[in-house]
């Protein structure tokens, strides 16, 4: 058996990290700060550099001082330290590149051959591509036939989601990269799997003997996955046009946390275990076959403009980038069925949007009622108990419960137990080194869950075809108005109250 390795203790090898798509929003929020991180924590030595790679025209310093602000913004650490910041931002370089340009990358190789003489770095080269995806494909070629690829190192090749448009289009981008990569020098990771309540969904399940015996269609009523974000497209509009919410968050985020809530529990906790008792998941998701079943369990929405905070806020389709006439879903939301043995008539109710009320990732695990209410005759109604896995904010376990009120009387009230971890999880994620940072050492570790193979992740595009054309399909009846926060509040129905944040219970709102 592979050995675990401890990522608290684990060194990143002296390496080049080339960002390509320096200038984006995901270089800005995930990888500057993740790699700050991990030279604070002492996991980087000084034999690394990084380059940053876009096509827009930057100096060195406009690019240092651009990295400075992400990790002011985004960073745990705080780089006031002036000395320390300094060596670190002298590991930064940038490079203005077209990507269809062959002498740009024989450019690019001569900058990088400096700097691993500069910094002693043995050749070693990671290249994450923070790009559209039908960009990796040339971008692979263009490295191999530009020198980029023959250093005397290992070469890594990191990208995150979406990897493709559906099936065909993620197996066409396979076999493109697979022309300049092996398979074992590809990383297609979900820096999602790396928050700390998400990678606690397993240990909830598989180490809690009152947990286990319960999580089946005998006793759960409806799982409810919500992921909700209070932003925009912000600068991501020409991408987000194209992927809308479905695709970007719907297809990889939310069937990730779907698949780890309803697998089967793997034979061991190595991660093509873990993966295949996923996949069975999502093969045995059941496909929409018609357009009157989307239009009964799929729903699309599209923000319009509004105001928060006093700051008025455009409509989508004022956003940049974005087409003025864009059908794109900001929303989605749908009921799916795992039809497996232990799932079979439970509902799985997803949802994931922009510039919504509220920002949390959660699962909402509803339990049946009891069979009989002997507390009728009382006039007390029993509420379903709930187990909520908080992602953020506020990360940790929540369960409702029916209990007495503390006085002579019979009255019954819903309590709120919350973990005592809480706190402590909490603490741990802000110590915790960011989960991008997984993608810079020499190997995954064995028991991530953050990459996956191309085989391994076909399954996850099973349906989308049909499910992609069908969403389409009369589009008038459910392009809502969610832009304007008022509005948004009234349309959702307030179920429960956890920690002052809102809890919505998917079930009530459109799907009776």
């Amino acid at each position: 058996m592979a050995e675990i390795q401890n990522l608290d203790t684990l060194k990143t090898p002296g390496a080049v990290f080339f960002i390509f798509g320096a200038t984006g929003d995901l270089a800005r929020r995930k990888l500057f700060p993740a790699i700050y991180s991990l030279y604070r924590e002492g996991k980087l030595d000084e034999d690394f550099a990084v380059i940053g790679v876009a096509r827009r025209p930057r100096t060195q310093d406009e690019f240092r001082e651009d990295v400075y602000r992400s990790i002011e913004e985004f960073c745990r650490y705080s780089s006031e330290q002036d000395d320390e910041w300094n060596t670190f931002a002298q590991h930064f370089e940038y490079k203005s590149l077209d990507i269809n340009n062959i002498d740009g990358f024989r450019e690019l190789r001569e900058q990088t051959e400096q700097l691993e003489a500069r910094y002693n770095i043995p050749g070693n080269r990671l290249f994450y591509l923070a790009l559209a995806p039908e960009l990796f494909g040339s971008v692979s070629f263009n490295l191999m036939k530009g020198g980029m690829l023959d250093g005397e190192g290992w070469n890594r090749l990191v990208i995150e989601k979406p990897f493709g448009y559906d099936l065909e289009s993620a197996a066409k981008l396979n076999e493109e990269i697979r022309k300049v990569f092996k398979e074992e020098e590809i990383f297609r990771i979900d820096h999602y799997l790396g928050k700390e309540m998400v990678q606690n969904i397993e240990v909830i399940r598989f180490a809690n003997a009152f947990f286990e015996p319960l999580w089946n269609n005998k006793h759960i009523a409806n799982i409810q996955i919500t992921l909700g974000e209070t932003v925009g497209v912000e600068e991501r509009g020409g991408y987000y046009d194209h992927a809308g919410a479905l695709r970007d968050m719907g297809q990889n985020h939310m069937l990730q946390l779907l698949t780890m809530i309803a697998m089967e529990p793997p034979s061991r906790l190595l991660a093509e275990d873990i993966r295949d008792e996923k996949v069975k998941v999502l093969r045995s998701l059941r496909p929409y076959a018609t357009n009157e079943e989307v239009k009964n369990n799929v729903v699309r929405g599209q923000y319009t403009s509004g105001s928060a905070g006093g700051k008025d806020l455009p409509a989508y389709r004022e956003e940049d980038k974005v087409n003025p006439d864009s059908n794109t879903e900001t929303y989605f939301a749908a009921r799916v069925f795992v039809d497996n043995f232990r799932w079979a008539g439970v509902p799985f109710y997803i949802r994931t949007g922009k510039r919504l009320p509220v920002k949390t990732t959660e699962v909402v695990v509803e339990f049946k009622r009891m069979p009989t209410n002997v507390y009728l005759g009382q006039k007390h109604s029993l509420e379903p108990n709930l187990l909520v896995i908080r992602v953020n904010p506020m990360e940790g376990l929540y369960v409702k419960i029916n209990a007495k009120k503390p006085d002579l009387s019979l009255r019954l009230r819903p309590l709120l137990w919350t973990s005592a971890r809480a706190a402590s999880w909490a603490l741990i994620r802000r110590r915790r080194t960011n989960v991008c940072c997984m993608t810079l050492p020499r190997e995954i570790p064995p028991t991530s869950h953050a990459g996956m193979k191309l085989h391994r992740h076909g399954p996850s595009w099973i349906g989308s075809p049909t499910l992609g054309k069908r969403i389409k399909v009369n589009l008038s009846h459910i392009l809502q108005a969610l832009g304007d926060r008022k509005r948004q509040t009234n349309c959702y129905r307030k179920t429960d109250s956890i920690g002052g944040q809102l809890m919505v219970s998917l079930r009530t709102m459109w799907f009776g």
